[in-house]
């Protein structure tokens, strides 16, 4: 996330959503989310967050629980203590010390959803 960038949402540490989320802008994730993530920017999921369901955004920053499959146009960071269990479509990839990663990363110029424009 770019210094510039600004959160244009923020999802609390006691909110739970069970439902897709779509949002024209950045996002922060401090609470549960049950349902699909869509972030036109970028999408931060705190330490303590969850999210079981996709993500697609134009950057990540996990730090928190995510499972289900990330789409990012840009790049994944993974932080330490990050849980993650699904695949991962990105340009690039940082994953710093302590992060649980079960599944798959595909890197790529594309993202899946570029692709089919």
């Amino acid at each position: 996330m770019d210094r510039d960038d600004k959160i244009d949402s923020i999802i609390g540490k006691s909110t739970v959503i069970n439902g897709d989320i779509k949002v024209d802008g950045a996002t922060k994730i401090d609470g549960t989310v049950e349902g699909n993530i869509t972030a036109k920017d970028s999408l931060i999921v705190g330490r303590d967050a969850v999210v079981k369901g996709t993500i697609v955004c134009k950057s990540a920053i996990i730090g928190g629980q995510v499972q289900g499959n990330v789409t990012a146009h840009e790049i994944v960071e993974l932080q330490s203590g990050a849980r993650v269990a699904g695949d991962i479509v990105c340009k690039g990839i940082i994953i710093k010390d302590g992060v649980f990663f079960e599944g798959n990363c595909r890197m790529s110029q594309k993202t899946k959803e570029k692709q089919e424009k």
